[in-house]
């Protein structure tokens, strides 16, 4: 079928060019607007890349309401930049658009609106609901009788959020082996970093005690992001899976990577040009 995608083997290289642009559209967009979460949104770039071009998520950006695609919701709906790059990557809107971030009368708001944007499955941005919308996806899959996959990348002190353990619990009771979430593990969250805010690690072992299927991987390495996302398809143990990724926020541009004081908010013009001048080596 024109404009779905397959499952054939990764370009690693191809995929690293696709990742560097996106970056490069984050801060772009963000620096645009004078506002967003560009060290959040950087932080997930791998991810996406791995699913959207890596020939995991099945979709086809002509008909983003097709029946049997899959489906990918970002539970941290801050996030946005990174979704709305990675949509207009794989051709649901031009690219061109993504400068109008956060401007008046754009589709492209600062939390992702799935009544505006071809391509978003959810609403998000009330931290901790994106699992349980997920579950309801799974579910309706199941119903149907559909054999789409349901992928949710959620936050680590997103996951502080009482809900997601409710989620958590009724993944395992209903047997949802068709949803794998995705915890953007980058270590920091809006006022501190997670340990000091409230410590919830080990992420992967307390979703393993809530019988999920969980792996810890570098969130980076496109390589084991794409084997650990590929995976839930060729399991038969019908069990929910949960990927931690370890990220770096504000991987990619060496001044913003990690520390506190960047958390939602944009580059000026010049730390724009220093961060682009990083990002085209």
């Amino acid at each position: 079928m024109a404009g779905v995608t397959t499952r054939p083997a990764i370009d690693l290289e191809v995929l690293r060019e696709r990742a560097l642009r996106i970056r490069r559209e984050i801060i772009e967009s963000t620096t645009a607007a004078g506002s967003g979460h560009p060290t959040t949104s950087l932080s997930g770039v791998e991810i996406a890349v791995a699913l959207y071009f890596g020939g995991i998520l099945r979709y086809d950006a002509k008909r983003p309401r097709w029946p049997d695609r899959d489906r990918f919701i970002l539970s941290e709906g801050h996030g946005a930049p990174l979704l709305y790059a990675v949509l207009a990557e794989a051709g649901y809107f031009p690219t061109a658009e993504l400068n109008t971030l956060r401007k008046f009368g754009s589709p492209l708001e600062g939390h992702p609106n799935m009544r505006k944007v071809p391509g978003v499955e959810a609403s998000t941005g009330s931290l901790g609901e994106g699992l349980s919308i997920g579950i309801g996806h799974a579910l309706a899959g199941r119903l149907d009788g559909k054999d789409y996959h349901v992928f949710v990348m959620t936050g680590d002190g997103e996951i502080e959020e009482g809900q997601v353990w409710e989620a958590a619990m009724a993944a395992v009771q209903f047997n949802l082996s068709n949803l794998t979430l995705i915890v953007n593990n980058n270590d920091f969250q809006q006022t501190a970093s997670i340990e000091k805010v409230m410590n919830t690690k080990p992420i992967a072992a307390k979703f393993e005690s809530f019988g999920w299927i969980a792996v810890d991987i570098d969130g980076h390495d496109l390589t084991a992001v794409h084997e650990a996302l590929a995976v839930p398809r060729r399991s038969s143990e019908g069990r929910p899976q949960c990927v931690v990724a370890h990220t770096v926020k504000g991987k990619g541009v060496s001044f913003i990577e990690g520390p506190l004081g960047h958390h939602g908010k944009a580059l000026t013009a010049d730390e724009a040009k220093r961060a682009l001048a990083e990002l085209s080596r």
